[in-house]
């Protein structure tokens, strides 16, 4: 790749794997990576011609006049250029973590080396915040998406009205069921799909174009600002329905680690912006000779001869769109859990090649059910169009924020350059949600109670461990006491155990209950520590802390980014470097299985410990999430009131 990372984003130290991550994607074939990004990056966004045109007229509740059609146009044009192209193409890509983007990366990356506080707490917050709606957003967009593409069947005939939800139904049902099979294979042909979809948005639009060429003046601002004063409050609630246009703007972030910001950037300037602009401006002109056209603008863009095959095409674009966000609901889901936001959940890969292909069946099935009951409870795009927006529009503005802070700490940009940009930003940001906010009575409620619910867990779930921790180690004994007592146990057997824990400094409670019951150390003991780090990727030599604590102890710090996966037999293997040589097969792991009980005097808010306790009662095996060998692991049970 050509594009270098954002000057003094990193140290020179921390720029290593980003080095190393280019250096990869150079390798590789630009063409391919383009490819790849429009079928994953931009299969949202891309489909969002299929509505957005038509939902500002009809939320907005006006006619499709000329000084409409190009207040309306003139609108979309400057908030994709500057949302889209400035904010997130521009400016956004460069807030790299170690090569990585997306919510929870920009949050970690805001909290690195971060002591604990109140700033540490916001931070913290926002970053569960923009996650929690980003899963509102996933339950919304494959419902509208398929819905738009599939009302298409209205416009060949109105008789197959009531065949379109369940048409989309079995579309949608089918997409979800395939999830635990990976999409290696199928996924081989988004970029091709999408490659022809954007090819044809852009001709359909230009035929119209090249028909009224005028339609090209309202690419000036003074139709959009004229547009918003003559409409008044109307103009305030239009901007709900115009932001739908950049709905899938942060997955240009959210996917920078999969292709790199150079194919991304190519494939937006090169195709998608142009292709959107095109399509957009298109069904402009086709209004401005058709008012009548406002119905469904983007099938009237296509002759009758096309109408079949253009809605195969924009049925297999959206599902591809779905498919985009269903995977990224499991990628944010397994970042979640590596960093401690979410328990333990059952990961499975698909794909023995690519690692980033995951499927998490718990969210899969969660997701289904909301998206089955948004389409039959809502029963057309239009009406969902209505809900849609507050999820989008909230993570936008926590992107923008932790951006901030991001850019204040590690960039070389001047302070009142920053804060001008920021809040240029910030005020396009919150007018979009604000506009959004009179949608929740019309359905806008559903996403943002799919977000409560999430951050309900996660937060509920970090607060839990935080309070978990000070009970099991808050008292503990210190290693040390134990260190002088060891002369004391009267058998020192043979072989190596290792006890998990979360505190190196105290004796772990298995290490506990295993000398108290049957008053045997073994010959060699290894206090382990699995530490998650708010980077997604440690080189090598970062990795591993052994120390020497003498009497045949050691103490053994492992780290891993939250793009990686735990491995603790192959960690143990790593010390040998350190000095610590072991035989693997003579290694007993041994793990504390916790019975969490409600206290009288609870550590959590009586409306969070219920939860708390749910959610640690059905986290997955430790021993399967830290690859240990199940025919090696010894679990000590033990209750704990919190």
């Amino acid at each position: 790749m050509t594009n270098a990372p954002f000057n003094g984003l990193h140290s020179d130290a921390e720029n290593k794997i980003v080095a190393e991550s280019e250096e990869t994607h150079h390798n590789e074939s630009i063409k391919a990576l383009v490819l790849g990004a429009l079928g994953i990056v931009y299969g949202d966004i891309g489909t969002s011609p299929l509505y957005t045109f038509r939902e500002i007229f009809v939320q907005g509740g006006i006619q499709p006049d000329p000084r409409s059609i190009m207040g309306a146009l003139s609108l979309i044009f400057w908030t994709i250029f500057l949302v889209v192209t400035v904010k997130y193409v521009i400016f956004i890509l460069r807030a790299d973590n170690k090569g990585e983007g997306g919510i929870l990366a920009l949050t970690a990356l805001a909290l690195r080396r971060r002591k604990e506080g109140r700033r540490s707490l916001i931070l913290l917050t926002l970053g569960v915040v923009g996650a929690a709606l980003f899963y509102g957003d996933c339950v919304i967009t494959p419902a509208i998406s398929v819905l738009s593409a599939i009302e298409g069947l209205e416009i060949i005939t109105p008789k197959l009205h009531h065949w379109v939800v369940p048409i989309v139904l079995l579309v949608l049902i089918g997409l979800f069921v395939v999830q635990r099979f990976g999409t290696e294979h199928v996924g081989k042909l988004f970029g091709p799909v999408m490659l022809i979809w954007f090819t044809t948005l852009g001709l359909l639009g230009a035929l119209q174009i090249v028909a009224h060429p005028g339609v090209l003046l309202a690419i000036s601002p003074h139709y959009a600002l004229t547009f918003l004063a003559h409409q008044g409050w109307i103009g305030f609630v239009i901007l709900g329905a115009v932001v739908l246009c950049v709905t899938g703007g942060e997955a240009l972030y959210a996917d920078m680690g999969h292709f790199g910001r150079t194919p991304i950037r190519m494939a937006w300037f090169g195709l998608v912006w142009p292709a959107l602009l095109l399509n957009y401006f298109g069904q402009g002109g086709l209004l401005l000779a058709d008012p009548g056209a406002i119905e469904n603008p983007f099938y009237r863009l296509a002759p009758e001869w096309a109408l079949y095959p253009l809605l195969l095409l924009a049925a297999a674009a959206t599902v591809i769109a779905s498919q985009a966000v269903i995977s990224g609901a499991y990628s944010l889901t397994s970042q979640a859990v590596h960093l401690g936001y979410l328990p333990r959940l059952e990961v499975r890969h698909t794909s023995a090649i690519e690692a980033g292909q995951i499927y998490v069946p718990v969210v899969n099935w969660l997701l289904l059910a909301a998206v089955i009951a948004l389409v039959v409870g809502f029963g057309s795009s239009s009406n969902l169009a209505a809900a849609y927006g507050i999820a989008v529009t909230g993570t936008m503005i926590v992107t923008t924020l932790l951006g901030y802070v991001v850019f204040r700490r590690y960039g070389r940009v001047s302070p009142v350059t920053l804060v001008t940009v920021a809040t240029g930003f910030l005020v396009i940001d919150v007018a979009f949600f604000s506009a959004n906010l009179l949608k929740i009575v019309h359905g806008g409620w559903f996403p943002l109670l799919v977000a409560a619910l999430v951050w309900y867990v996660m937060s509920t779930w970090i607060q839990g461990r935080t309070a978990l921790f000070t009970r099991r180690y808050g008292d503990a004994l210190p290693i040390e006491r134990l260190l002088d007592r060891t002369e004391k146990v009267p058998i020192r057997t043979a072989r190596t155990a290792v006890y998990m824990t979360g505190d190196l400094s105290t004796v772990p409670p298995s290490l506990l209950h295993n000398l108290k019951h049957n008053m045997v150390l073994h010959e060699r003991v290894i206090l382990m520590k699995i530490e998650a780090m708010e980077m997604p990727r440690l080189a090598d030599s970062e990795r591993i802390a052994v120390d020497k604590l003498g009497k045949g102890f050691f103490s053994v710090l492992v780290r891993y980014g939250f793009m990686e996966e735990p491995d603790v037999p192959a960690a143990l293997q790593a010390c040998r470097r350190f000095g610590l040589a072991v035989d693997p097969m003579e290694v007993s792991y041994f793990l504390n299985r916790e019975t969490l009980r409600a206290s009288k005097n609870p550590d959590l808010p009586r409306w969070r410990e219920p939860l708390f306790i749910t959610l640690h009662a059905i986290a997955g095996d430790a021993s399967k999430f830290f690859k240990i060998p199940p025919g090696q692991v010894v679990e000590l049970g033990t209750q704990i009131e919190i």
